[in-house]
């Protein structure tokens, strides 16, 4: 399954310093449940709330490990997990790095176009997920998912199982020994997480346990100064930013409270009785529970550091936040280089609010032309980045070519800005991509599906600015002759297609031609600035579940949950949740 991997030069050199060592994450996370045994992680969710202290998980997690060896699941067989934040998740991914298996975390509202093709690509042996949450039926989506043939097991959390499949509460009642040490190598990938990005097909990252360790052990420093810190986070678990908890948690000891889906009265709730002082969150989260606190009149004196992230942060929202009295930064950061740039909370607001912060940790970033040249301060060009917690290679290594420069450098394909102190802005972007609530969309997969509707000609696919979730999906469609399109045509064409809800287009622009290149190219920045021009933007709606990052899968976030959709005689039409 794994592609082969990139050896930068530069790996000695984490070594020589100390940021690349010998232990494994089955190393960290023992050593973490042994020295906070008696911390909490929350799993709170309106169906299917949990708590566990870190031993109790370590424990499960050793025993569903002798479980999974039971089904034949040996050293380097990749299993995929597609759960909400739920504490059988984290014990999966536990048992996973305990026995040596290459684990990929699968965002759990992906459809079974997405499923069915990262199962296939990664070669996994075992998948685990719900019988159901909320409104999906993920048995039913499994049936449309399609031939995989290296899938032996179907693990279900819930009472019903998949045709030869098993659940997980029959797996954890074995009571199966541990097994045996497996002896990996630190440099050995265990993790594969999938995102969108330019090309139509999710890339599969490889990351290996000193790439994930050295990343978490940074936010762990970072941690060391506020041990009693409660954290709360909305990203979910196969997101980068949900693994990165789930082990950070381990290593700093923190109470940690992840959330299953984005209900704000009730998170405002949880961060008031919990006393929650750390956010990890996009605007969308910020802005919601900004207007809660406005609608309420209850403060939530607790909360302090606020982590944004995922989606172009607006600068007014720090400052919103910073009028609230909590102390919002920004970051930026990929599945490939996870945490690149940060603010600090110490920093002035004015650093916090317009840049997105400086090197991370060992991180290195220049500034490049488009020949790798480098540029002076202020000018902008090809983010490039180096550092201990970058992957290793895509899966497919296809993709590896035009992924690095020499000396091991990722190309981001982000534009942006370094200033004389090292502050980093992200000013555009190369990647023809959406950022959507901290979660990556192919434009090009977008206008796939699109294509294959029997009234559009041709299709482009754009981001279009947007105060809560960042950016959402706009199409720009050329229509055959005498044909109509509506907003709701394309939601139906999209539900139907069966992919993942939040790749449904937003607005649509029906225009009788698109602007283009002397070589025939759509010029895309031509189709961004038109939708920077102002516009009425949707109104906050907090609570509505399909909220970025945790939705409730009756609606991606935001996109198939139409409360309003009208054309405003530019030929657009626009949904809004």
């Amino acid at each position: 399954m794994t592609g082969p991997l990139r050896r930068a030069p530069a790996n000695a050199h984490w070594y020589a310093a100390g940021l690349h060592t010998s232990q494994t994450l089955v190393d960290a996370l023992q050593d973490g449940a042994a020295r906070h045994p008696q911390s909490l992680m929350i799993f709170d969710s309106e169906t299917h709330p949990a708590s566990a202290r870190l031993i109790d998980i370590h424990r499960r997690g050793a025993r569903l490990a002798g479980a999974f060896a039971r089904l034949g699941l040996r050293r380097g067989d990749v299993i995929a997990c597609q759960v909400p934040n739920w504490l059988e998740g984290a014990i999966v991914y536990h048992a996973a790095i305990s026995l040596g298996l290459v684990l990929v975390p699968v965002v759990h509202i992906y459809g079974p176009v997405e499923v069915g093709y990262i199962l296939r690509q990664s070669g996994a042996r075992a998948l685990v997920m719900p019988d159901r949450w909320r409104s999906i039926d993920y048995l039913d989506r499994f049936a449309a998912v399609g031939d995989c043939p290296a899938l032996e097991h179907v693990i279900t959390i819930g009472e019903r199982t998949a045709p030869g499949g098993v659940t997980l509460a029959a797996l954890e009642a074995l009571d199966a020994d541990p097994p045996a040490p497996q002896d990996p190598h630190a440099d050995d990938v265990c993790m594969v997480i999938y995102t969108s990005g330019t090309t139509s097909a999710p890339k599969g990252v490889q990351h290996t346990h000193n790439t994930l360790l050295a990343e978490m052990r940074a936010l762990a420093r970072a941690d060391a100064g506020t041990p009693d810190a409660v954290h709360l986070s909305p990203f979910p678990a196969g997101h980068m930013g949900g693994v990165l908890l789930l082990g950070r948690a381990f290593l700093s000891g923190r109470t940690s409270i992840l959330v299953d889906s984005w209900n704000t009265a009730r998170v405002a709730q949880v961060i008031r009785e919990r006393e929650v002082s750390w956010l990890g969150a996009t605007p969308f989260f910020l802005s919601s529970l900004l207007a809660d606190v406005r609608d309420t009149g209850t403060p939530m004196p607790s909360l302090d550091e606020i982590h944004l992230g995922g989606a172009g942060v607006p600068p007014e929202l720090v400052l919103a936040a910073e009028a609230a009295g909590w102390r919002a930064f920004r970051s930026y950061g990929s599945t490939e280089h996870p945490t690149v740039t940060v603010s600090t909370v110490a920093d002035p607001v004015e650093v916090r609010a317009y840049t997105d912060g400086v090197a991370f940790g060992a991180n290195l970033i220049r500034i490049v032309d488009d020949d790798g040249r480098d540029l002076p301060p202020g000018t902008p060009g090809e983010i490039v980045t180096l550092g201990p917690e970058l992957f290793v290679g895509y899966t497919d290594p296809a993709l590896n070519a035009e992924a690095f420069l020499d000396g091991g450098w990722f190309r981001t394909g982000d534009i942006g800005t370094l200033d004389e102190a090292g502050h980093l802005t992200i000013v555009d972007r190369k990647k023809d991509i959406i950022i959507r609530g901290g979660e990556n969309i192919s434009s090009t997969e977008v206008e796939g599906v699109l294509l294959r509707h029997p009234a559009i000609v041709e299709a482009a696919v754009t981001a279009m600015p947007d105060p809560l979730y960042g950016e959402r999906v706009c199409a720009f469609v050329l229509l055959e002759p005498g044909r109509e399109l509506t907003l709701g045509d394309l939601i139906e064409h999209f539900v139907a297609i069966g992919v993942a809800k939040h790749k449904t287009p937003e607005r649509l622009e029906i225009v009788t031609e698109l602007p283009r290149t002397a070589a025939g190219k759509v010029r895309k920045a031509d189709l961004r600035a038109r939708l920077r021009a102002p516009a009425p933007a949707p109104a906050p709606a907090p609570g509505v579940p399909g909220s970025p990052g945790v939705p409730d899968g009756s609606g991606a976030p935001g996109a198939p949950d139409v409360v309003d959709a009208h054309r405003d005689g530019q030929g657009s039409q626009r949904a809004g949740i």
